[in-house]
């Protein structure tokens, strides 16, 4: 506040007239105590005296009030003495404002005391014989800047601007500027919300010619920008500021921004910050800074999670963009430049119209609190505030509308910080007390009318109310709910519903932990979770309730209440880890009834369970009427049969509807995206399958097992028995079954992780299949210090899938190590010991192996067929260089780049930026299984089986899966409970069940489980696709080969012990010498006939390998084989030569 405005407190008739300035005398209303004390204190030469006067001054206005200030013109005289030429009175002045400062130093004073901060900082210009003056200014003004409450800081920062921006000197700038600096410490958050303002204000004293001013500029603006809390933009502090003071640096700074990786949300200070530096970037005219530019800003844009903060700084950067787009000279940074706009664009979509600056939102609500508490401090004084009293009034109007924009109801701080202090002087401390509160109630009902969600009234419906409170929610520093209402009531089931990352499964958690604030302490709340913790593995079940500190019944009860939840005697008995999901799921429900809760918590509490489990649980969870559930489920069809009431997240709110799911739908339309699956949100895409050689039918068996029995070590009874399967291209299988029935059993004996007991398992040479477990971390829980492209960069880096070598098909048994020591005997009775297979080529229907012998040389390698190995005993040996080959067919024809392996992450919906730069072990559940799922499929399998997929999955990224798979021209396997997922993906079904499995035939896909529907028959499939391998897109998938059918028998090997035998391209044979001298004859007859002829432009008859005329007889061309086929490039050869030529040129042995 202005002096002019401290005279404007004091009434007229009271103010003396000023006297002569040789003749100092107090200027009072009357010769009272503070006209003495004032006297004393400008009379006083000693500094003793000097500080006793102002002590005694200070106490006498803290026992008679604030009021003393202005009413005995305490203020207005000590204004006029620090200003004045009199070196006493300055330093009497100094001292007493000092001492009030720090005897004042609580909220409700600042009103009175802050506009004084101008003049002290003046002071500060002494020197000399009085520069003990300037030492007391600074100490006095550093003492004032600590009186105001946080939220109340920008009233005192005004002040220190009116110095820097004003016409001071430069010791008192310097010192504005120093004060300024500690407020980034102080008032962070406050700073933080105007940095776009404060920085650039400090632009000016930056390019100050006093080196003073412009280095304490500098470092002030450092020291405000370290209130940025977003990481990747605090290395750049410096930078940014330097730009301010010097444009010159603006390219190298946006050089180093956009080099820079953004993975942290960007939030209002940071784009406040950066926003005025990318507004005159992109206003330079050299290319490389604006490509650098549009970059930047795409990164940036791409991270603001609010619309309306996307909003308010689009303005700055939007012209600018629309410029490059228009008038750059090259197209790469129009591009560059429209990839900007389509970012800023995509962030503020949905923002209100127009952008909202809740700062100055908040200046409405200021005007409005006011008027509001004038009028209740008349009605509680009786009078009508005054001058001195509207001080204090705009300070609380400030403070009302502030804390209201954040939303901050505390009533602790309303009644103590920043609204009882300011009014206690005016109606005393009672009065001040209940109007705080009074305020408070007021303004909680603005924000709450507000923030309204039309919801149904529930006080018509049954049930004793359980819990019923106001609360907030945040998690790390994202707030998830705000203010809003949890009411439920007993008996009944409330579905929670919201888009990803809402909170719900957070807010389970935290009623949980008990960290919602008032939750009644009398309301017991349990997490059902159908897992068991590790240490928890090895008891049993009737052993873990009974260490259960929270359960206090005794064992007969305990077993009482197993039993009616279907545990017998010999069950209640057996460990925990040998348990299904589903019966672990009744081990955790046992727990809580058994702790006689109020309230359930179940988070996905379908996972792993099979339809028979789900069925229980859905009879069970309907059966409790005094028992009050909150399930958050992405299984729409079990909320639909359980679901009393459904909670939805709006705006960060809690609204509750009546009904189930389906009902929910019905009012809030938005919500049939829980029914169907759809990938607006992620979408998966997935590399075409690669083509198998001989496999030119759809419905050809690639993979079959035959009369296969397994049994787990020390079980008493087979997993699986007999079992008979086959799998084709065109394959789309759903495998349903009990828990624990052996489906997981099934598909590891399919791709070679176990070994069955009896019968075989068949699969194509080069088939890849890519198989995720059911526990998909297992794949990468030895590689959680990597990240995602580390990991697949790692897995692929060789070429092959360093996976396969992990399998259990790969061990060697002992018999297995004792047969290599066999030696094998050739044609001509000599003995050798088989090293390893180092080569592969086709012959005839199947393939030859290329031996390295131990203990010989490479040139005494020699080729042996494929059937005589497997006779031998070395079948393992074979089937992994299968898979060797097959994996350089897949992985080992891509590029293993960065940019290649990121592309293809986020083509399985995980964010580029988490997939480069975050590590595995911080990921989420659902973005661990997109890792999974990449790594899999990098090899481009011709296979994809999933073990339970839908466990981890949101229902978004469920949604991008499933349609991804349907566009996928791939064989598809999958174990899940999920009815909705198989349904709309397998009309095959296989049912495992007591060991036995059963194939239940064919049924058509349920093709409205999706959102969007397949493409037209007769949609091209992608250009990458093998064309043999091509399934029209859209057309229903053939049927899988039945096991035993003419096809399979055809297809089945005639060598005892062989694997399926598929027909190989026909081969190209080497030529002779013969054949290459008589090759080489006519190339040098063709170039004479050329020389010799005399016929002026002549054309000479080129050199080539395709079909020749020799003697009458087209020779076959020669044609380039792929990379790492060891077989030698053929040469052309007579029709004759060809059919009699031999068969591997070193298989002598």
């Amino acid at each position: 506040m202005p002096v002019a405005e401290i005279h404007e407190l004091t009434d007229g008739p009271n103010r003396r007239p000023r006297l002569p300035a040789k003749s100092r005398v107090l200027e009072t209303t009357a010769d009272g105590p503070a006209s003495a004390i004032l006297q004393e204190l400008y009379s006083a030469t000693a500094r003793t005296a000097r500080a006793a006067a102002a002590s005694t001054l200070a106490a006498y206005v803290q026992k008679n009030g604030l009021r003393t200030l202005v009413v005995d013109a305490i203020l207005e005289d000590l204004t006029r003495a620090v200003k004045g030429k009199v070196v006493a009175e300055r330093e009497g002045a100094i001292a007493a404002f000092d001492e009030l400062f720090r005897k004042l130093a609580k909220a409700g004073a600042d009103p009175y005391l802050v506009p004084l901060l101008p003049v002290v900082l003046d002071r500060l210009q002494e020197s000399g014989k009085t520069a003990s003056i300037a030492d007391n200014a600074e100490k006095a003004a550093k003492q004032l800047c600590r009186l105001t409450p946080p939220e109340l800081a920008p009233k005192t920062i005004e002040q220190l601007f009116e110095v820097i921006e004003g016409n001071y000197k430069w010791k008192s700038k310097a010192c504005a500027l120093q004060l300024l600096a500690t407020f980034g410490a102080s008032a962070k958050d406050q700073v933080a919300e105007r940095l776009g303002e404060y920085v650039p204000r400090l632009t000016a004293s930056m390019r100050d010619t006093k080196s003073e001013i412009a280095s304490q500029a500098e470092k002030t603006g450092i020291a405000l920008c370290h209130v940025l809390t977003n990481p990747d933009i605090q290395p750049f502090v410096p930078d940014l500021v330097k730009c301010m003071a010097d444009p010159t640096t603006v390219p190298a700074a946006i050089k180093r921004l956009s080099s820079t990786v953004w993975v942290r949300e960007v939030d209002g200070p940071t784009l406040a910050v950066v926003a005025p530096l990318l507004t005159r970037a992109l206003g330079e005219r050299g290319n490389i800074v604006q490509r650098q530019s549009v970059v930047l800003i795409t990164n940036l844009f791409k991270l603001v999670r609010s619309s309306d903060l996307a909003a308010l700084h689009a303005p700055a950067v939007l012209p600018g963009i629309e410029r490059i787009i228009e008038s750059a000279a090259f197209p790469e940074i129009r591009a560059f430049a429209e990839e900007a706009k389509k970012a800023v664009d995509a962030s503020k979509e949905g923002a209100q119209v127009p952008a909202v600056d809740h700062l100055s939102e908040a200046a409405e609500d200021e005007k409005k609190a006011f008027t509001e508490t004038q009028g209740l401090v008349a009605k509680a004084s009786g009078e009508k505030p005054d001058a001195f009293a509207d001080q204090a009034l705009s300070y609380v109007a400030y403070a009302i509308s502030h804390l209201t924009r954040k939303r901050q109801f505390d009533e602790k701080d309303w009644r103590e910080s920043y609204v009882g202090p300011y009014l206690e002087p005016l109606v005393g401390k009672a009065s001040a007390e209940s109007l705080s509160v009074e305020l408070l109630k007021r303004w909680m009902a603005i924000d709450k009318s507000r923030m309204q969600v039309d919801q149904e009234d529930d006080d018509d419906e049954e049930g004793e109310i359980v819990t019923d409170l106001p609360f907030s929610l945040a998690y790390g520093g994202l707030l998830l709910l705000n203010h809003t209402t949890l009411k439920l009531r007993r008996g009944h089931r409330y579905g929670i519903c919201g888009a990803n990352g809402c909170g719900k499964s957070t807010l389970l958690k935290a009623i949980n932990r008990k960290q919602i604030d008032n939750f009644p302490q009398h309301v017991k709340a349990a997490y059902v979770e159908h897992d068991i913790d590790g240490d928890e593995s090895g008891i049993t079940v009737c052993g873990l309730m009974l260490e259960e500190p929270r359960i206090e019944v005794d064992e007969k009860e305990i077993r009482k209440t197993l039993l009616e939840l279907g545990f017998d005697e010999e069950r209640q008995d057996v460990p925990i880890n040998s348990l299904s999901g589903g019966w672990k799921m009744r081990v955790a429900l046992c727990r809580a009834i058994l702790m006689k809760v109020d309230l359930m918590l179940l988070d996905e509490p379908t996972n792993h369970l099979d339809t028979k489990s789900v069925n229980w649980l859905q009879d069970f969870l309907n059966a409790q009427s005094h028992i009050t559930c909150m399930i958050v489920s992405h299984d729409s069809g079990f909320l639909d049969a359980v679901c009393t009431n459904i909670i939805h997240y709006q705006k960060k709110q809690l609204v509750y509807y009546k009904g189930n799911l389906a009902k929910f739908v019905e009012k809030w339309p938005a919500g049939k995206a829980y029914y169907t699956l759809s990938d607006s949100v992620v979408k998966f895409t997935f590399p075409a399958p690669g083509s198998l050689m001989g496999v030119r039918s759809q419905t050809r068996a690639i993979l079959k097992m035959t009369n296969c029995t397994f049994t787990y070590p020390g079980a008493k009874k087979p997993q699986l028995q007999n079992v008979s399967c086959a799998v084709s291209l065109s394959s789309r299988v759903g495998i349903v079954g009990p828990n624990g029935a052996g489906k997981s059993t099934l598909i590891k004996l399919l791709t070679g992780e176990t070994v069955p007991d009896e019968g075989k398992v068949e699969k194509h040479p080069n088939l890849r299949v890519a198989y995720v477990a059911q526990h998909a971390f297992h794949h990468i829980e030895e590689h959680l210090e990597k990240t995602a492209m580390q990991y697949i960069q790692w897995r692929y880096q060789d070429g092959v899938d360093k996976e396969q070598a992990a399998k259990a098909t790969r061990a060697m048994t002992p018999e297995e190590i004792e047969l290599m020591k066999t030696p094998i005997v050739g044609r001509t009775g000599e003995s050798r010991f088989l090293e390893r297979i180092v080569g592969r080529q086709k012959l005839k229907k199947s393939y030859s192996y290329e031996i390295k012998w131990q203990n010989l040389q490479h040139k005494f390698n020699a080729w042996l067929p494929r059937e005589r190995l497997i006779e031998l005993g070395f079948s393992k040996l074979v089937q992994e260089f299968d898979d060797f080959e097959a994996s350089r067919e897949g992985a080992g024809s891509r590029e293993m780049s960065g940019k290649l392996v990121r592309k293809h992450l986020e083509d399985v919906g995980l964010d580029g930026d988490i997939a480069e730069y975050n590590e595995m072990k911080g990921l989420s559940g659902g973005q661990k299984v997109k890792v999974v799922i990449a790594a899999a499929m990098w090899a481009k399998p011709q296979v994809l089986i999933l073990d339970e997929p839908t466990n981890f999955l949101d229902r978004d990224a469920l949604g991008g899966l499933a349609v991804g798979i349907r566009e996928w021209t791939g064989a598809f396997l999958c174990i899940s409970h999920n009815q909705e997922f198989v349904g709309a993906l397998c009309p095959e079904i296989w049912n495992v069940e007591s060991g036995m499995l059963t194939h239940k035939g064919k049924a058509a896909v349920a093709e409205d489980a999706f959102d969007s529907q397949p493409p037209t028959p007769g949609t091209q499939t992608p250009a990458v696709s093998t064309p043999a391998l091509t399934t029209p897109a859209g057309s229903t998938p053939a049927m899988s080969t039945p096991v035993g059918s003419g096809d399979e028998a055809r297809a089945a090997s005639t060598i005892a012990g062989a694997e399926m035998a598929f027909k190989a391209s026909k081969g190209r044979k080497k030529m002779s010498r013969k054949q290459m001298k008589e090759r080489e004859e006519r190339r040098r007859l063709r170039t004479l006939a050329f020389l010799s002829n005399s016929i002026p432009g002549a054309v000479r008859e080129p050199d080539t390998d395709s079909d020749e005329d020799v003697d009458g007889k087209t020779l076959r061309s020669t044609q380039k084989k792929a990379k790492g086929n060891l077989t030698p490039s053929t040469i052309i050869k007579k029709q004759s030569e060809v059919e009699t030529a031999p068969t591997a040129p070193r298989s002598t042995f």
